[in-house]
């Protein structure tokens, strides 16, 4: 039962319940101005204790952000996962400082996130909002709080800092696959990695790790199942299940088909006596810096001015080929090994636009010509 009292002008109500250790807690809340409000909070508090979803706590916001993602996101994570949330939560303690959970309210978390996306990208105020978000929303599983301040708020972000994807044209890949192909060896990893994501779209961490078991030559098709930990250095300091890691999510998990042509080029690896697909001869996985070294030899001797072109940039090449050479986005998708069609669709969003455009000019002269 709950229990209401008046304390000077106000109503104060209190809830008790017993927990798992069978210990008597109690859950106060003062400064109702009537009765009656005081026992609308104390029903909903005792339908919370039938449901379990009630807790005397009241934790500072950053902090309770903090123990949130130590314990539930980052172990097993990469570095770069680690540093966002530490990030993230600075931002918060600088912003909300001391005050409690309870306290935040939608026009407090509304005013965060617009100062917060003056300065940020769009993606980055997506990522930054939705880790919040789940955050806010496993309090109130727990029964910290009883409302979603992080609801129906709206996000906005520098523009400035918002880059579109770069990528190449059909003509400028024919262009720089020949230059990679020019006199090529088969201690040229990093020329055979950047023809690989050309040829596959796949991630580069994912390149980093193919051996030859995973390459069907007779049906054509490439297994990509793990990835590499960048966390990790050496491959000859680490064995095989330390350096791999699994892929970005289950939908990564997945066969793609290539041509013979790429089979042909990886095919010479072969001649490194290496169960590994790209070891150089220090039996190390190119870094990604000495890949987009060879990249950007590569462009200027195409006559190819992109200077913030790099090894990822050509998966987005990859897509864009497909998509002006109209391949279906959900076969994309999948191919990319994305979570889902929206995926792909949000991050490609300017491309799709473009294609439109192009699509808008056609029909327009089809329908001059009716």
């Amino acid at each position: 039962m709950a229990y209401i009292k008046k304390r000077g002008k106000k109503w104060q109500a209190q809830v008790s319940w017993y927990d798992l250790n069978n210990e008597r807690q109690y859950k106060t809340k003062s400064g109702f101005l009537t009765k009656r409000q005081a026992q609308e909070w104390a029903n909903k508090m005792e339908v919370a204790k039938d449901e379990q979803h009630i807790s005397n706590r009241d934790p500072i916001f950053a902090e309770y952000f903090k123990d949130w993602y130590t314990t539930y996101k980052i172990p097993g994570k990469s570095k770069t996962t680690v540093v966002r949330y530490n990030t993230i939560y600075k931002k918060l303690k600088g912003s909300f400082g001391q005050a409690k959970l309870s306290k935040i309210t939608r026009h407090n978390y509304q005013t965060f996130i617009t100062d917060y996306g003056k300065t940020h990208a769009k993606d980055t105020v997506y990522k930054t909002n939705g880790s919040i978000r789940s955050c806010v929303a496993d309090a109130i599983a727990d029964g910290i709080i009883h409302k979603n301040f992080t609801q129906r708020i709206n996000l906005t972000w520098n523009s400035e800092r918002t880059r579109k994807i770069d990528y190449l044209s059909y003509a400028e890949l024919q262009k720089l696959k020949d230059a990679l192909l020019d006199n090529i060896k088969p201690w040229y990893i990093s020329r055979h990695m950047l023809l690989t994501i050309m040829y596959t779209g796949m991630r580069p961490g994912e390149i980093a790790v193919l051996t030859w078991d995973d390459i069907d030559f007779k049906n054509e098709t490439i297994n990509v199942n793990k990835s590499y930990n960048h966390d990790l250095g050496r491959v000859e300091d680490y064995e095989d299940d330390k350096i791999n890691k699994a892929t970005k999510n289950a939908n990564s998990v997945r066969i793609i088909k290539v041509d013979k042509k790429f089979l042909d080029i990886i095919q010479d690896l072969k001649q490194n006596n290496h169960h590994r697909i790209f070891i150089d001869r220090n039996d190390t996985i190119p870094t990604s810096n000495a890949v987009n070294k060879t990249l950007r030899k590569a462009l200027k001797k195409c006559d190819i001015d992109k200077p913030t072109f790099h090894f990822h940039s050509l998966r987005h090449s990859h897509v864009a080929l497909l998509l002006f050479k109209g391949v279906p986005l959900y076969a994309i998708s999948k191919r990319l090994g994305h979570a889902s069609m929206s995926t792909t669709a949000k991050k490609y969003a300017y491309m799709l636009d473009e294609l439109k455009q192009q699509s808008d000019t056609q029909i327009t002269k089809i329908l001059d010509n009716l």
